[in-house]
């Protein structure tokens, strides 16, 4: 008789045989562009009161010769307090991915949904601790963006659009 438990199963794993389901691995995560813009520092941070924010998100994805796909998660943030600018950044993150299972159909949601949902905290992060570096108390927390709503109303957007002249 020994000690030793069995190893338990992994309930996640597939049986032999059988397909995994759809999925992606996210290879590796970067900046590829930050910019962060103070021009009225110190005096921007004494104002009173809260400042109109004006936000911008895009997502792009590609895919790469080996296979891979390269998503980019773009967030820019505009702050301004009676028509003066208090703080202006921009992000433009990325992730390399590995995706597994995913019908073409399902393709473009993955990349641009589900990856960009995975991006988005590391971003946010990013940003927090850029305006809070730039002397901003508290830093700028970037609310939750749902990227299933952005997709859905860019492809009503383009089914809305009618046709340029010369396409069939």
């Amino acid at each position: 008789m020994t000690d030793a438990t069995p190893p338990a199963e992994t309930p996640a794993a597939p049986e032999q045989g059988q397909p995994a389901g759809p999925g992606f691995r996210i290879l590796a995560q970067y900046v590829r562009d930050l910019s962060f813009e103070n021009p009225r520092a110190p005096e921007s941070l004494r104002t009173d009161g809260k400042p109109q924010i004006d936000m911008g998100v895009e997502m792009n994805a590609g895919g790469r010769p080996d296979g891979l796909f390269e998503v980019d998660l773009k967030l820019s943030v505009r702050a301004v307090h009676e028509d003066k600018p208090v703080f202006h950044i921009e992000l433009v993150y990325g992730g390399l991915f590995a995706l597994s299972g995913v019908s073409e159909q399902d393709m473009e949601p993955m990349l641009l949904i589900e990856c960009p949902r995975y991006l988005f905290p590391f971003a946010r992060q990013i940003i927090a601790s850029a305006t809070a570096d730039g002397g901003f108390y508290p830093p700028f927390m970037v609310d939750p963006i749902d990227f299933a709503a952005i997709y859905m109303a860019r492809q009503e957007q383009i089914a809305r659009s009618p046709a340029e002249p010369g396409q069939a």
